[in-house]
């Protein structure tokens, strides 16, 4: 009895350009490791600083638009 073995060629094909994708991925992402670099203190710093100022803002506004929201609706 013989067996036939059907490929589809594009299942094939979808195979490999997905792992010729996920090796351009890994080599883009070393690559881009091999660039970056540890901040020093004073940039940590700043880094903290405008990510704290950034949240504050965001609460803030969400804290106004609620109040907004209590005052106009009652609930």
């Amino acid at each position: 009895m013989t067996a036939f073995i059907f490929i589809n060629l594009r299942e094939v094909t979808s195979v490999v350009t997905n792992t010729e994708k996920l090796k351009s991925f890994f080599t883009e992402s070393r690559r881009v490791l091999m660039v970056t670099k540890k901040p020093g203190w004073k940039e940590f710093k700043m880094a903290v600083k405008i990510t704290g100022i950034g949240m504050i803002l965001i609460g803030t506004i969400g804290l106004i638009i609620r109040m907004i929201g209590y005052l106009t609706t009652g609930s």
